[in-house]
């Protein structure tokens, strides 16, 4: 990697229909890509459901040069419990203002120019009310920490990003990547004695390119997952057909019917 960027954030949706609405129709994002995964037994205790899962990358465009959401579903849950880590992710667009008053999503004024929406499970997204910029509507992902200090250290000094603003009165850090790159990251996770969830690894995709990663842990324990910038880019080419998997693979998601017919609920996690 030349440099670091912050590529995507996960989120574990339960609804995927209404999911879609929300960052289809209301934000007015794309799907870039969607992926099925049948890792599914039909002898185990939820037949075809059990471990199948889908990929879905959402976002404003392509994913070189714009951050993006990456929706994950799994068929056997239903729902998930919303933890006090994520508060939020802000972009810029009038246009999804417009289109959630429109289709009566739920908005509440929280400032000026600002407002509170939330996507299905209840994760928060504030939309500023003024033209979708030319360039990524998306501004920053808002995360909870437990030792604000102490993140800051990790996420700076270690991690290799700068501080773009301070607010000691908020207690309330800033922070972003600069054009420099941090040589050696896993061993200076080593020397500071710093979580290694998975220490550096080649991972092949089939018909597709070799991609190195590392993943991290902060002291909150958020999972940070940093891949090679080559492999990468051609992992995370737009699919043009993602749209139309995304829909084709709700369409014959029975689940919901299976579980009922079967007098079983999802699970919830």
């Amino acid at each position: 990697m030349a440099l670091r960027r912050a590529l995507h954030f996960v989120f574990k949706v339960g609804d995927r229909a209404k999911t879609a609405t929300f960052y289809r129709d209301v934000l007015g994002m794309k799907i870039l890509r969607h992926e099925e995964f049948e890792e599914g037994c039909k002898a185990t205790c939820n037949g075809p459901y059990d471990g199948k899962w889908s990929k879905t990358m959402v976002g404003f465009g392509p994913e070189d040069d714009h951050f993006v959401a990456e929706l994950t579903y799994n068929y056997g849950v239903g729902e998930y419990q919303l933890g006090n880590d994520f508060l939020g992710l802000t972009l810029q667009s009038s246009h999804a203002v417009r289109n959630a008053k429109r289709l009566g999503w739920p908005l509440t004024e929280v400032g000026e120019a600002l407002y509170l929406t939330q996507a299905p499970g209840g994760y928060p997204f504030y939309l500023v009310d003024k033209e979708q910029p030319s360039s990524d509507p998306v501004q920053k992902v808002c995360l909870g920490v437990s030792d604000l200090q102490k993140s800051t250290h990790y996420w700076t000094k270690l991690l290799g990003m700068k501080v773009l603003e301070n607010n000691e009165e908020k207690k309330t850090v800033l922070i972003g990547f600069s054009d420099s790159q941090l040589p050696g990251l896993e061993a200076l996770m080593k020397k500071e004695n710093q979580k290694i969830l998975t220490p550096l690894v080649s991972l092949d995709t089939p018909g597709k390119a070799t991609v190195e990663v590392v993943i991290l842990a902060d002291p909150d324990g958020h999972e940070i997952c940093f891949v090679g910038d080559e492999a990468f880019s051609q992992l995370s080419m737009v699919d043009p057909k993602g749209n139309e998997l995304l829909d084709k693979a709700m369409a014959e998601d029975k689940s919901d019917e299976w579980f009922a017919k079967h007098n079983k609920q999802k699970a919830a996690a």
